[in-house]
């Protein structure tokens, strides 16, 4: 033992006092490790590394939200679209239903009858049928005296008539309706000099 080992006592503060120095040379030599620029530069690359795999994963799983949420807005526009078109298939089809008794009401009122109450009653009626189909949005399409048109007019005969353009409506056999741009019924007509 040298002189100055002498010196000291031997007490737990001592054993501590060389615990702590042993301590911090371990401490020293783990941060002159860590120094070592080729250590630094492998832990540097290992970060970036997982840097660039956190960074892909974010990127990836944004592109999933953003489809997700693209995905839900299609199905809520196309819920809406399917509810729109069921509720309007719904109503052309009511409509179809009264048009066929507006259709025979339209031959009662042009019959002959000698009882002039009774034929004002079949005309109120007659009337109160127009209006229901008004208010579900159904339109009569205008046809005599208008051009051909298949998406609105179905012809069941032609005529050569000189009172009439070419490729004209002359006759309307049954009325056509329309609820909106959707045709219901066509029109049953004849058309001159097609």
């Amino acid at each position: 033992m040298s002189d100055i080992e002498k010196d000291i006592p031997e007490t737990e503060e001592a054993e501590e006092i060389t615990e702590e120095t042993a301590e911090k040379a371990e401490t020293a030599g783990e941060i002159s490790e860590a120094e070592n620029p080729e250590e630094q530069v492998s832990e540097t690359a290992v970060l970036e590394d997982k840097i660039k795999t956190l960074e892909e994963a974010a990127a990836a799983d944004k592109d999933r939200y953003l489809r997700l949420l693209a995905e839900y807005d299609n199905f809520r526009k196309r819920s809406v679209q399917e509810k729109f078109n069921a509720s309007a298939d719904a109503t052309a089809k009511a409509a179809l239903e009264v048009i066929s008794v507006i259709d025979n009401f339209e031959r009662a009122v042009e019959a002959e009858c000698s009882d002039e109450n009774y034929k004002k009653g079949v005309e109120m009626i007659y009337n109160q049928f127009l209006e229901v189909i008004k208010k579900l949005g159904v339109e009569e399409i205008d046809a005599q005296g208008q051009p051909f048109d298949p998406n609105l007019h179905n012809a069941v005969t032609q005529v050569e008539d000189e009172n009439f353009g070419e490729n004209t409506v002359s006759q309307v056999y049954q009325k056509g309706y329309k609820l909106g741009d959707k045709v219901i019924r066509h029109a049953m007509v004849v058309v001159a000099n097609p």
